[in-house]
């Protein structure tokens, strides 16, 4: 007999197609043999492990400082890594974000990497309409959904989601337009990793701003910096955070120390005004299980105030250079077949459309890369395997009921973070073969 769900019980019985793909990739990937462009790892040589081992050692040998470090903590985050993360951004003006828009903020850690803080949000948040970009952050999509909100999905443009396309899109709401529960921008887009420009986060403030004052409620702005800190490029402008110029206590950031030290830390956080849905967001941290690992969190810490500044140098040096091979490459192995290619400039993935290739998991294209075609020429003899090459299909990152849904079916998103160039050079080789026959 089943038991009895709830909704989102109900909705969670079934796997969400990325939820497959990882538990399939943990399970079956071959080190050494199959190509992951798919799955977001950070590359395991950006992962600083001689200083996060010299931190566990200077949490241990300093228990004066770090207090009770394998004990629990407090459920709103470290005293030492809040003020460790207030350091940073400020004395570095990361978003240009300055002492005095810091200290009027609360800023919170999550229980278990920002991640965590976006499951939070549809928990403490009433169901309602959210205001997001084409393609999406499919992940988080499929969360909201599960949990009952309606996910409205404006395509983007160069500079992020399009200001004509939402205010169209308002427009045929109607009076739906009450049911708009917030925003939620990834400002560097994942899986896309088109870079919102300063001038779009503040047009999209602007319009949750004006929404406030027309529904007399808060209307948030969540903006989600967890590719923020790795903007490689150096002609791109610096980002620009709407938090200084917030005047109505509506913007929040959703941050993350996973991309740049190591996710397994599981550290994210969230800056934003002082208020009840702050005092909610620690409720729900301390109900998930009192906080993060408190001795993780004295480590970032530790990181954050001694090792941060050539971490992030090196870190960014290294996916520049991989960015610049790896667009060398996709010009050369795919550049013939491809409408768009979107990405190189901050985080780790290229986005890459097709003018007539498709790259759903029913296609030829995805069915010879996964090995799975039924053809032994292409799948290879079970005793010499041929490499299975990973990526996210389009499909899975546009909104199903949006206006991508056709376009989805013929593009993919290729991480360069995890694997090497050499490797990624000869996942490109495959798609070429898969495409040519």
């Amino acid at each position: 007999m089943d038991v009895r769900f709830s909704c989102y019980g109900q909705a969670s019985a079934h796997p969400s197609p990325v939820n497959r793909m990882m538990a399939s990739f943990a399970r079956g990937f071959r080190d050494g043999v199959d190509i992951n462009l798919g799955v977001g790892y950070v590359n395991e040589k950006t992962i600083p492990v001689a200083w996060l081992n010299e931190a566990l050692q200077a949490v241990i040998a300093h228990p004066a400082k770090y207090r009770q470090a394998f004990n629990y903590g407090g459920p709103e985050g470290s005293p030492n890594l809040i003020a460790s993360l207030r350091r940073f951004l400020g004395g570095r003006r990361i978003g240009r974000l300055d002492d005095a828009t810091l200290a009027r903020k609360r800023l919170i850690i999550g229980p278990c990497g920002a991640t965590s803080v976006l499951d939070s949000l549809t928990q403490v948040m009433a169901p309602g309409i959210v205001i997001t970009s084409d393609p999406t952050y499919y992940i988080y999509a499929d969360v909201l959904e599960r949990r009952g909100f309606e996910v409205l999905a404006v395509p983007e443009d160069a500079e992020g989601p399009g200001m004509e396309a939402l205010e169209r899109k308002l427009r045929a709401l109607g009076d739906g337009v009450h049911a708009i529960a917030f925003f939620y921008v990834v400002t560097v887009n994942n899986p896309s990793c088109t870079v919102l420009s300063n001038a779009r986060r503040r047009a999209l403030y602007d319009v949750a701003a004006r929404l406030t004052r027309q529904l007399g409620r808060p209307v948030p702005i969540f903006c989600d910096v967890a590719y923020e800190l790795l903007l490689h490029d150096p002609s791109t402008e610096p980002f620009e955070s709407v938090l200084p110029a917030d005047d109505l206590d509506i913007a929040y950031e959703i941050g993350t120390l996973s991309k740049v030290l190591a996710p397994a830390l599981r550290i994210g956080y969230m800056l934003g005004p002082h208020g009840a849905l702050m005092s909610a967001m620690v409720q729900k941290t301390s109900d998930t299980g009192f906080g993060a690992p408190l001795f993780v969190q004295e480590m970032a810490s530790y990181v954050l105030d001694e090792r941060i500044g050539p971490q992030l140098g090196a870190v960014n040096a290294g996916y520049r250079e991989k960015a610049l091979a790896i667009r060398a490459a996709i010009d050369g192995s795919l550049g013939p077949f491809l409408a768009e290619c979107r990405g190189g400039s901050a985080g780790f993935y290229y986005y890459l459309t097709f003018e007539r290739v498709e790259t759903h998991p029913q296609s030829a294209f995805f069915r010879c890369l996964a090995r799975t075609s039924g053809d032994p020429r292409i799948d290879g003899p079970a005793d010499s395997p041929l490499p299975r090459v990973v990526y996210i299909p389009g499909e899975y990152c546009v909104h199903a009921r949006g206006d991508l849904a056709a376009v989805g079916r013929r593009q993919l998103r290729l991480s360069y973070g995890f694997e090497e160039v050499p490797r990624i050079v000869e996942a490109l080789d495959w798609m070429r073969r898969a495409i040519e026959g």
